[in-house]
């Protein structure tokens, strides 16, 4: 598990096995979410990064909009 140390200027430095990992590049933008007592960092990415991630998915066995919270 890789470890992280908040500097005195609050910033912290993501290791570079993780960046390589997750493909992060300088620059990139991230949305922070709070979780409780966690922080879950979410990259920003362009909508038109999506196109086609639900290509092939099986849409039979989807409930029915009176049976959805």
């Amino acid at each position: 598990m890789a470890k992280a140390k908040v500097s005195s200027k609050y910033q912290i430095v993501i290791p570079k096995e993780v960046r390589e990992r997750m493909k992060i590049r300088a620059g990139q933008e991230f949305q922070i979410l709070e979780k409780g007592d966690h922080i879950v960092l979410v990259p920003d990415r362009p909508i038109s990064a999506l196109r086609g991630f639900a290509k092939g998915i099986r849409t039979d066995g989807i409930r029915e909009k009176k049976d959805r919270f």
